[in-house]
C-alpha cells in the first residue's frame, strides 16, 4: 500500500467525526525480508561486522523516535509501550523490528569474541537473544493485526527464526528449534512462488540459509545421520543466518580434535620422531594435518583457487599456533637439556613443514597470475597480470627455498633424507631461477629493450635445460615439473628468436625513420600545420588546456622551442698576415747593466 493511502487511513482514524462503524482499519505493507537483507548488507554484515550493524540499529531507532515524536521523557527514562492502538504509522513497526535486530546483533557480537564467550558473557548472550525473541514476537503480533497477509507471514517467519536461533544457542529443545526453523522455511518457500523476481530470489536464498540449521537439528535429534565432512561442507556456506551454525560446527570439531589429539604423541619429519607432549600443540598440529588432507586429497583438483587460498591461511594459522606453544614450552623448560633438544627439533620440523606449504601457496599464486598474464580486460575490469608481478612472486619463491634449505642444513649430523631434501631444494631453486629470468626478459621486451631481452631469454633457456637435466636424472621423476621445464625451454627459444628478428627489423628501419624526421625539419611552420598555443591567441577567449573528457596535453607553449633564423656576424679571413715582413726591433731593446751582482747571476 502506498504512503498516501497510509496517511489517509491514519487521518480517518484520528478524525472524531467518524462513527466507530464507519472506521477503516489501516493495513500497512512492508517487505520484511528485503528490509532485513538490505540493512544487514549495507551496514557491516557483508564482512561480519556485528558491532557496526548494532550501532546502525541504534542510530536508526533514534531517528525513528525523533520523526515519530515517540520519545521516552527528558529527565527520568520511562519506556512507552508500543500497542496496537499506538501503530498509526508503518514506522512504528520499523521501531519494533530494529529493536529485535539490535538485540540479535549484540548477541552475535558476543559470539564472535576471539576466544569465545566465557560463562558470564554467554549468560549475557542468551539474555540478548531472549530480548530479540521478545521483540520479534511483538513484531509478529502487531503485523498480524496492522499489516496485509504477506507482511504478516514474513513477520511470523522472522519470529520463528529468532526463537529457533535462541534454542539453537542454548543446546536444548532441539524438537522445538526444528519446528521453528521448519515453520520459517515453509513460509519462505511459499512466498518464493509469488511476487517479483527480486523477491523470489531473496526467499530462495533464505530457504538455503535455513536448510543447514534444519539438518543440524535433525542430526542432534537422531533423525539424520550426517558425517563430519557433510557438516563441514554445510559450514562453508556464507550468510549471517549461518554464523551460529558455524560456531557450533567449529566447537564440535575442536572437541573432536581434543579427543583425537590424545593419540597424537609424535610428529614425524624426514626420518625423525619428535614427541608432542603439550595438548595445545597436538590440537593445532592435528588441525593443520586435516587441512593438508583437503589440499592434497582426491577432491583438491576441483577446489577453486580462492578456496585453496583460504585453506592455506587457516593452515598457516594452525602451524603458527603450534610453534608459539612450542616456544612457550621452551621458555618454561629451564635447564632440562634433553627436553629443550626435543622441543627445538619439533620447532624446526614444524617450521620446515610450514615453509613447504608456503612454497605451495606461492606456486598457486604463480598459477593464478599466469592465467591472467595474456588475458585481456573483460567487463568486470579484472586486473591483468604484468611480467613484473611474476618476477616478484618468483623472488619470493627463491627466498622461501633458500630459507627452507638453510633450516634443513643447519644440523651437524644429517640423515640421507635430509640430504635428499636439500638436493630437491636446489633443483627447485634452479627451476624458479629459470622462470624468473624468463619473465624478467618479458618485462624488458615490453619496454622495447631488445638486446637485454634477448640475453635474458638465452640465459633462461640455459637455466631451464640445466634444471631439466637434474630433474630427469633422479629416480622419482616429477613429470609435471619436467613438462613445465620443457615448455619453458621452447618458449625461451621462440622468444629469443622473436626478439632477435624484431631487433634487426628496428635497426633496418632506423635510418629510414631518421631520414623522415630530418626531412620534416623546417625553420618555419609553413610546411607543417601550425598549432596555435596560448601565447599565440591571447586575444581569444579559448581554453589552452582542452576538453576535460579528452586526454590531450595542454597547449601552453612549444617545448622544445622551434628553430628560428637569426643573423650571424660576418666572417673575416686575414689573408695578408703571412705576406707582411715585420721590422727587426732588437736594437731598440734595453741592454742589461753589468756589475758585481751580474757576475754572480751569470755564475
Amino acid at each position: 500500500m502506498g504512503k498516501k493511502e497510509n496517511e489517509m487511513s491514519a487521518m480517518e482514524i484520528d478524525d472524531p467525526k467518524l462513527d466507530g462503524s464507519d472506521q477503516i482499519l489501516p493495513r500497512f505493507s512492508m517487505n520484511v525480508l528485503q528490509l532485513m537483507k538490505t540493512s544487514q548488507a549495507q551496514h557491516g554484515l557483508r564482512r561480519g561486522d556485528y558491532a557496526r550493524y548494532r550501532r546502525y540499529c541504534s542510530a536508526r531507532l533514534r531517528r525513528l523516535y525523533k520523526s515519530l515524536k515517540f520519545t521516552h521523557g527528558r529527565g527520568k527514562y520511562t519506556r512507552r509501550a508500543i500497542l496496537e492502538s499506538t501503530v498509526t504509522n508503518v514506522r512504528f513497526l520499523h521501531v519494533v523490528f530494529y529493536m529485535a535486530e539490535r538485540a540479535w546483533s549484540h548477541a552475535m557480537e558476543k559470539r564472535q569474541l576471539p576466544d569465545g564467550p566465557n560463562a558470564r558473557q554467554r549468560i549475557y548472550l542468551i539474555g540478548r537473544l531472549r530480548k530479540a525473541v521478545k521483540w520479534a514476537t511483538l513484531f509478529s503480533s502487531l503485523c498480524s493485526v496492522k499489516t496485509d497477509s504477506r507482511t504478516s507471514l514474513e513477520a511470523e517467519a522472522y519470529a520463528s527464526y529468532m526463537k529457533g536461533t535462541m534454542l539453537f544457542e542454548q543446546d536444548q529443545n532441539w524438537e522445538t528449534a526444528l519446528a521453528c526453523f521448519k515453520n520459517a522455511r515453509a513460509v519462505y518457500e511459499e512466498l518464493g512462488k509469488y511476487g517479483d523476481l527480486e523477491n523470489q530470489v531473496l526467499c530462495r536464498e533464505r530457504v538455503e540459509e535455513l536448510e543447514p540449521s534444519v539438518q543440524y537439528c535433525l542430526h542432534k535429534i537422531g533423525k539424520a545421520n550426517l558425517q563430519t565432512s557433510d557438516l563441514l561442507q554445510i559450514g562453508e556456506m556464507e550468510g549471517p543466518a549461518l554464523d551460529l551454525f558455524k560456531a557450533k560446527i567449529e566447537a564440535a570439531m575442536e572437541e573432536a580434535r581434543s579427543q583425537q589429539a590424545a593419540s597424537l604423541t609424535e610428529f614425524n619429519w624426514l626420518g625423525y620422531r619428535f614427541p608432542v607432549s603439550n595438548p595445545k600443540s597436538r590440537v593445532s598440529i592435528l588441525k593443520a594435518q586435516e587441512l593438508e588432507k583437503d589440499l592434497q586429497g582426491p577432491t583438491a583438483e576441483s577446489l577453486p583457487a580462492e578456496k585453496k587460498l583460504t585453506i592455506f591461511d587457516k593452515l598457516f594459522t594452525a602451524y603458527n599456533d603450534a610453534r608459539n606453544t612450542i616456544r612457550s614450552d621452551l621458555v618454561s623448560a629451564g635447564n632440562a637439556e634433553s627436553v629443550k633438544d626435543e622441543l627445538n627439533g619439533l620447532d624446526k620440523a614444524v617450521g620446515a613443514v610450514l615453509g613447504q606449504r608456503t612454497i605451495e601457496r606461492n606456486q598457486l599464486l604463480v598459477k593464478i597470475a599466469k592465467s591472467k598474464l595474456n588475458r585481456k580486460r573483460d567487463d568486470k575490469n579484472e586486473k591483468v597480470t604484468k611480467p613484473e608481478e611474476l618476477v616478484r612472486l618468483y623472488d619470493l619463491l627463491l627466498q622461501n627455498v633458500a630459507d627452507l634449505s638453510d633450516l634443513v642444513s643447519s644440523g651437524r649430523d644429517r640423515k640421507p633424507e635430509e640430504i635428499a631434501f636439500e638436493e630437491e631444494c636446489e633443483r627447485k631453486s634452479l627451476a624458479f631461477r629459470a622462470e624468473r629470468c624468463f619473465y624478467l626478459g618479458k618485462s624488458y621486451s615490453l619496454a622495447g629493450k631488445r638486446v637485454e631481452a634477448y640475453a635474458l631469454f638465452c640465459r633462461a633457456r640455459s637455466l631451464a635445460e640445466d634444471a631439466l637435466n637434474k630433474f630427469q636424472n633422479i629416480a622419482n621423476k616429477d613429470e609435471g615439473t619436467i613438462q613445465e621445464l620443457k615448455t619453458l625451454s621452447r618458449e625461451c627459444r621462440a622468444s629469443s628468436c622473436i626478439e632477435h628478428a624484431t631487433g634487426i627489423m628496428e635497426e633496418e628501419k632506423a635510418p629510414e625513420n631518421l631520414s623522415k624526421k630530418i626531412s620534416a625539419i623546417s625553420l618555419n611552420e609553413t610546411a607543417t600545420k601550425a598549432e596555435k598555443y596560448l601565447l599565440d591567441k591571447l586575444d581569444v577567449y579559448e581554453s589552452a588546456v582542452g576538453d576535460a573528457n579528452t586526454k590531450m596535453a595542454p597547449k601552453i607553449e612549444r617545448f622544445p622551442p622551434a628553430f628560428q633564423s637569426i643573423p650571424r656576424n660576418p666572417i673575416v679571413l686575414d689573408l695578408a698576415y703571412n705576406c707582411i715582413e715585420f721590422p727587426v726591433l732588437e736594437e731598440r731593446m734595453k741592454k742589461g747593466r753589468g756589475g758585481f751582482l751580474r757576475f754572480f747571476r751569470s755564475g
